[in-house]
């Protein structure tokens, strides 16, 4: 096989991956955000579901913020339960990796 034929079908090989890596990319932050929707749902069945989704995920401020919210505006006392252990598990991990700061609700950073 000829050099430039390798590096034509390297590149063709990189270009496709890319473009495989965004479109999941895409699919990831769809799902994510379909969920967190979900989260607040008038249906308890789908808001227990957007939790267990959620909790599959690596810790985010982002998501710290929207269970914080959730928590807030939860009126079932499982739901709440289970949205601040998985909260609280966030915030653990983006303290221990020294992510960022978590502040608490009412303490002035």
């Amino acid at each position: 096989m000829r050099r430039s034929t390798i590096l034509r079908t390297t590149g063709i090989i990189l270009l496709t991956l890319g473009a495989v890596a965004a479109v999941g990319a895409l699919v990831v932050r769809d799902q994510i955000d379909r969920h967190q929707r979900d989260l607040f749902s008038p249906q308890p069945l789908k808001r227990f579901a957007a939790l267990s989704y959620l909790a599959g995920l690596a810790a985010s401020v982002e998501l710290v913020r929207v269970l914080r919210d959730f928590i807030a505006w939860e009126p079932r006392t499982v739901l709440r339960g289970r949205a601040r252990q998985i909260m609280d598990r966030m915030e653990r991990q983006l303290l221990e990796h020294g992510t960022v700061s978590v502040p608490h609700p009412g303490i002035a950073g």
